[in-house]
């Protein structure tokens, strides 16, 4: 784990970021508070309603039957499940022991599974029997002492008895391992503490509106957005909890008409892909009324659309590793809302290297990586987090992505921005989404390859279409698409960001014909 300097804990702890309350505490304190509220997931294959009292009756049955099978503070239980009650059930029951919880997610392969359990060692392991392409593979979890299966043995795991209040543990001790979404490599087992996960919590919690509608969680809960927004913020609020298992946009904009329910944002994908679809109304968008915004780029054409239908967007950015580091409140000026990443969030300290490089701290940022060269690389020793990403600063302090220093493409020594060329394509019509990456070039080096999912009922442009609007746009040449691709869709990580290293190997394979060069 990184060295937090003395300074920064004392100033956490006079401030109030850091409370000294453990996650088993806060669940204790939230659920008791309003244990009728409603706990609902939609799911066609594992359905479950009832209230969040009944789901803490289950979650500490569970914890008592853990504990008598010795599991306690400290230990690691593992689980890979989909949006489903159990979820919450095991989460809630590792929280109540003061176990480190290690949320995966659950479409997930064999590769990353293996490599995340061999990362951590558990001592129990929870899982589905099947699910979509998931299904359990016992040979990978053969040494973890307990494992549980839903659909098969899960519920022999409870004890009649449940278990009372929540067992003593340190708050600065680690209490979460989450595991990125290994857009650029193998997956980095990311180290929360009981004190860093609950002021995120709040601080994500404090970010959104507070007339905001009853949210439906579709990110799935073994990531680490969709596993707070899930688990944490709605028992803090004492909000009702919504659940599916599947992101299907038809159905999701029917759940949202029968059960009154909001899609409150998150990555692009999911707002525009409601809006794209064929049953999507007017009558819908007083279910929309908000979008926040991050997990990925957000391109202007993206807020400027919502802007224009009336739904308030507003924009936060932050990572697994330090998870909400600036956000425009609903109430910021709107060109703050849409054009950029907002400001740093209270307790929380930016500053940009001279090559662009957004360094960040503050009283949510992880306690390090499972691998200590990870985090040797990543943390200097004043507690500054060196996150990889590039951006500007306005006169007023609020942040813009412009980049990712790796998400470049090389074209004959000269660097070309794969956002800005990303951008530029999502203002021509009928682009839904626009990807761009570099394309091996026997004479430049690379060169920008465009990859697009389109609207329904359009075709792919032409490359002289594509010329011409960048053209009018005033976008120097050497930027140009030098070739492009159709799909219908892309491969994404589970907050629905766009796993750009498949797409580049694709291109580069030509494992995706392209339809125009």
């Amino acid at each position: 784990m990184r060295t937090i300097p003395a300074d920064l804990i004392e100033q956490y702890r006079a401030d109030g970021w850091w409370t000294g309350e453990t996650i088993g505490e806060l669940l204790s304190r939230g659920l008791a508070a309003a244990p009728e509220t409603e706990f609902r997931v939609h799911s066609a294959q594992r359905p479950w309603a009832g209230t969040v009292g009944a789901v803490e009756q289950r979650a500490r049955r569970l914890a008592a039957g853990l504990r008598a099978r010795g599991v306690g503070p400290g230990d690691v239980v593992a689980f890979q499940l989909p949006n489903w009650v159990e979820a919450a059930t095991t989460f809630w029951a590792s929280a109540f022991l003061g176990a480190v919880v290690v949320p995966i997610v659950h479409f997930y392969g064999r590769k990353e599974l293996a490599y995340i359990l061999e990362s951590t060692r558990p001592s129990v392991f929870v899982t589905a029997d099947r699910f979509g392409r998931m299904e359990f593979q016992p040979d990978l979890c053969a040494d973890v002492p307990i494992v549980g299966v839903v659909g098969r043995d899960f519920e022999a795991l409870f004890d009649a008895d449940p278990l009372t209040g929540s067992l003593p543990v340190d708050p600065a001790g680690p209490a979460l391992i989450a595991f990125t979404s290994g857009t650029t490599s193998a997956p980095k087992g990311v180290v929360h503490s009981h004190e860093t996960l609950g002021h995120e919590t709040r601080q994500l919690a404090g970010l959104y509106p507070s007339d905001r509608d009853t949210q439906l969680t579709a990110a799935p809960v073994g990531h680490f957005i969709g596993m707070i927004n899930a688990f944490l913020i709605p028992v803090l609020a004492g909000t009702p909890i919504h659940l599916t298992d599947v992101w299907d946009p038809g159905r999701v904009l029917g759940l949202m008409r029968e059960h009154g329910l909001s899609v409150g944002g998150g990555a692009t994908y999911f707002v525009t892909s409601l809006l794209d679809h064929p049953d999507f109304t007017p009558e819908c968008l007083p279910r929309m009324r908000y979008a926040g915004l991050g997990g990925s780029s957000v391109p202007a054409a993206v807020t400027r659309r919502l802007d224009d239908l009336g739904i308030t967007v507003f924009r936060s950015y932050g990572s697994t590793e330090h998870p909400s580091i600036t956000g425009s409140r609903v109430t910021a000026p709107v060109d703050k809302r849409l054009f950029t990443d907002g400001n740093p969030l209270p307790g929380v300290e930016i500053r940009l290297a001279a090559d662009g490089e957004i360094l960040s701290r503050g009283p949510e940022l992880c306690l390090g990586y499972t691998d200590d060269a990870l985090t040797a690389a990543a943390f200097d020793a004043e507690g500054w987090y060196h996150t990889g990403d590039i951006g500007t600063l306005d006169a007023d302090g609020y942040l813009t992505i412009t980049d990712r220093k790796a998400d470049i493409i090389i074209r004959g020594g000269e660097n070309i921005s794969a956002l800005e060329v990303e951008e530029v394509l999502l203002t021509m019509p009928g682009v839904a989404e626009a990807v761009v990456v570099a394309a091996p070039d026997d004479r430049l080096g690379e060169r920008a390859a465009a990859v697009l999912r389109l609207r329904a009922g359009h075709r792919l442009p032409t490359l002289d279409e594509v010329r011409a609007h960048f053209a009018r746009a005033a976008i120097a040449t050497q930027k140009w698409p030098e070739e492009l691709h159709e799909v219908t869709d892309f491969p994404r990580t589970a907050s629905g960001k766009v796993r750009k290293f498949e797409v580049r190997r694709a291109v580069a394979q030509r494992s995706i014909t392209p339809t125009v060069r």
